[in-house]
């Protein structure tokens, strides 16, 4: 009898200057599919002038923005929370969790996102990492990070 391994599919991309290709990406959820492109990085990113006192980078951490293109390439309704959905890797391989912290670097994406199928957003997540760490890569999963497809794209 063979054995099947359960473990979440890595889908790479590059992102030799901050924008990647697409990845699609399914959900655990039948009919759900994203494709998803990391656009553009900002690092470090500055806090937004009505950022809480408690979000602010100022002491030993860094704020990091990434923008994502989300594009709805299935049959259900996307309805999800991108921050959580994202992490980032540094250098030694240490994980960071999105964050819903607004930046200068643009809009973020609200608490939740809905799209119908077709439908497509942009916006910005923010990570919040030591100032010395060595930003490695950036991932993304459906279903608030814990969908079975893993997305990843490398930094330089």
């Amino acid at each position: 009898m063979a054995l099947a391994l359960l473990a979440p599919a890595l889908l790479l991309g590059a992102a030799p200057d901050g924008s990647g290709e697409t990845i699609s990406l399914a959900g655990n959820e039948p009919g759900q599919r994203l494709d998803v492109t990391l656009t553009h990085v900002v690092d470090p990113a500055s806090p937004a002038a009505d950022l809480p006192a408690e979000a602010d980078a100022d002491g030993p951490d860094r704020l990091l923005a990434v923008r994502f293109r989300l594009e709805n390439t299935g049959t259900a309704v996307y309805r999800d929370s991108p921050a959580p959905a994202a992490h980032l890797l540094d250098t030694t391989g240490q994980r960071f969790t999105g964050l819903d912290v607004p930046t200068t670097a643009g809009p973020n994406f609200p608490d939740t996102v809905t799209l119908e199928p077709g439908g497509t957003t942009e916006g910005f997540v923010t990570f919040r990492l030591p100032e010395d760490a060595g930003a490695a890569a950036v991932q993304f999963a459906l279903n608030t990070g814990l969908g079975d497809d893993v997305g990843q794209w490398s930094l330089p």
